[in-house]
């Protein structure tokens, strides 16, 4: 997909990868709705604020409404709560896998029409190593992503006939707030970490790993 005036949406643009995607994509050439909860706090220049909170149905539906020249969505927001799934707070739970399963998916429910309506494009959702490493402590978070590359596996195969190419992004640790009280060492860029994945969109790959522990962890699948 050439992202020169391509349309984007990205949601969780307002800081982490979601703001390094949404800036990147400006300098490619693309137009760019920075979604959030708080449009408020998207500060970055040459984007659109988009108001969009992606557990509530009616925010999602508004705006696909306002994002109707959409060709591109970016389903990046995602939330860590640090819950074990037997000992965690089952809210917690449950909030994680609304936010970062069924967020994405009502998300993509609502744009496919309207980028299949503008000739096509691409989904690109930000997924993570865990979704195949699945750590006790992180038991929930890797819940929510093994189900949401699931997702992305089975909207690839029922999008591609609209002429919509789904591409997952799989990453370890970036530096970034989320990943703030994680004791690892070496995390890597996000900016590096956007430029790989608008890469791949432009190329139309399927998968794009991210990082060495990425790769490592999904060789060892086998």
């Amino acid at each position: 997909m050439e992202l020169t005036n391509a349309v984007a949406v990205v949601t969780g643009a307002n800081r982490g990868l979601g703001r390094h995607l949404a800036e990147q994509l400006v300098r490619r050439g693309a137009r760019v709705y920075a979604a959030a909860r708080r449009p408020e706090t998207v500060e970055l220049a040459g984007v659109v604020p988009l108001s969009l909170d992606v557990t509530d149905e009616e925010s999602v539906r508004a705006a696909a409404r306002a994002a109707s020249d959409a060709t591109l969505l970016v389903n990046n927001a995602g939330i860590s709560t640090g819950a074990t799934l037997l000992t965690g707070e089952p809210e917690a739970v449950r909030r994680e896998m609304e936010t970062n399963f069924f967020g994405p998916l009502a998300v993509t429910r609502a744009f496919a029409p309207v980028i299949e309506g503008n000739g096509g494009g691409a989904v690109l959702n930000v997924l993570s190593v865990l979704s195949w490493l699945h750590p006790a402590a992180l038991g929930s978070y890797a819940a929510t992503k093994a189900a949401a590359w699931a997702q992305t596996n089975a909207a690839r195969e029922e999008l591609a006939p609209r002429g919509i190419a789904v591409t997952a992004l799989h990453v370890a640790y970036m530096d970034t707030d989320m990943a703030a009280r994680v004791p690892v060492e070496r995390k890597v860029s996000p900016a590096e970490v956007a430029a790989q994945a608008l890469d791949g969109i432009e190329k139309g790959v399927a998968e794009i790993l991210a990082d060495e522990v990425t790769r490592q962890v999904k060789q060892g699948l086998a």
